[in-house]
């Protein structure tokens, strides 16, 4: 790497965002800050702006506009605000990768536009792919972007795919940690708190996300992602409960052949490996003793207790708007626990329900996917009286 990268983080108060400036703080001699955003996070931007001196930051909540810039007042730092100014940053030139770590649905429309602009994407975004991956991939194609998958599972498959480009595979296995309540029955979880679902035994993850992992809707969000990211065909997608978390996936090819990367849970890892892709640079993250793990344990997962992975599923082998559906109504019943306004298990049934009342498109267009989303949004909204 003979100049510096210029890095655009969009969600830079985020963990992923967080995560990617420790790398960068890590490697002043690879990287420079272009582009930073975020959305309600506006004392975090600032401080972040200040030390990392971006080009730009874009504060989302334009009601925060005008703090942000009296505090960026005496430096050469642009500030934009509202959810156009993240497209129009997108399309900047300024910036050599996009680190898409915004959290949900808000993160589509800047990352297709850095995919048009033929950027390199560090994906950190599942949603992206899960809402409009047939779109999103296809112009990535016809733009030659690059897009590197910074989910520990989908940069466990890329990294074992390296190499192997001529070599068919027979099927990936995604591995799940089980997530803070794994072996749990809905007995158990009928009486859980916002604050149990967001203590993951592994990982240190937004709200979001952890949420996610407790009902395993992250697992089949990451099955439909992985369906896109490498071309596969639905039944070519399996996965396993790995409570230790240390094989974050592995594939398997026509041979039988399983090629599996480990280490330590850590996104840091993950992260630098988008940012510093094809090379691997020397970093003093803590490593992987076998003689410390005596054991590494395998088992099927429950889908009849965590039924959003059985709805994720279905999602992913029926198509169309339907795993758009899924994730919308998954987003505003996650919010809505997150505020202690419904139960654990009734994220499922408002998953479940505003399914099935959602007008299913075979072959939507960009435009039919934004409507699928904000239908779904509607209805799931109407079962929990927001």
């Amino acid at each position: 790497m003979s100049q510096k990268k210029r890095i655009a983080i969009f969600g830079s108060t985020g963990s992923i965002g967080t995560q990617s400036l420790e790398v960068i703080r890590a490697n002043p001699e690879l990287f420079e800050v272009e582009i930073l955003t975020a959305q309600t996070k506006d004392e975090l931007l600032v401080a972040q702006a200040l030390e990392f001196k971006p080009n730009a930051v874009v504060i989302g909540d334009e009601t925060k506009y005008q703090k942000v810039k009296d505090a960026l007042a005496g430096t050469d730092t642009k500030v934009f605000a509202g959810e156009d100014a993240l497209e129009e940053a997108a399309d900047f030139d300024t910036y050599d990768f996009m680190m898409a770590g915004i959290v949900g649905f808000a993160g589509l429309k800047p990352t297709l536009k850095a995919a048009q602009k033929g950027k390199a994407i560090g994906l950190a975004n599942k949603e992206t792919l899960v809402v409009a991956g047939d779109i999103v991939m296809q112009t990535a194609v016809e733009n030659r972007s690059p897009i590197i998958p910074v989910d520990s599972e989908h940069s466990a498959i890329f990294q074992c795919l390296v190499g192997e480009g001529r070599n068919a595979i027979e099927k990936i296995i995604l591995t799940a940690s089980g997530g803070p309540f794994f072996g749990k029955k809905p007995n158990f979880l009928v009486n859980v708190k916002r604050d149990h679902a967001l203590q993951h035994p592994n990982w240190n993850m937004g709200a979001k996300i952890s949420v996610d992992s407790a009902t395993l809707m992250n697992k089949g969000l990451e099955m439909i992602e992985a369906k896109w990211l490498f071309n596969l065909k639905p039944e070519q997608i399996q996965v396993v409960i790995h409570p230790q978390s240390i094989i974050h996936s592995m594939v398997q090819f026509e041979d039988g052949s399983i090629k599996a990367q480990m280490g330590l849970p850590d996104m840091k890892l993950p992260i630098q490996y988008a940012m510093t892709f094809p090379q691997r640079i020397k970093n003093d993250f803590p490593r992987f003793e076998f003689r410390r793990f005596a054991n590494l344990s395998f088992e099927e997962p429950d889908v009849k207790t965590f039924r959003n992975l059985a709805l994720a599923t279905e999602a992913l082998f029926k198509g169309g708007n339907m795993p758009c559906i899924l994730n919308a109504a998954n987003e505003i019943a996650v919010w809505a626990f997150l505020r202690n306004r419904i139960g654990f298990l009734d994220i499922t049934a408002v998953v479940e329900k505003t399914i099935q009342n959602t007008a299913f498109i075979e072959s939507p267009t960009l435009e039919e996917y934004f409507e699928s989303d904000g239908e779904a949004r509607n209805f799931a909204a109407s079962l929990i009286k927001l």
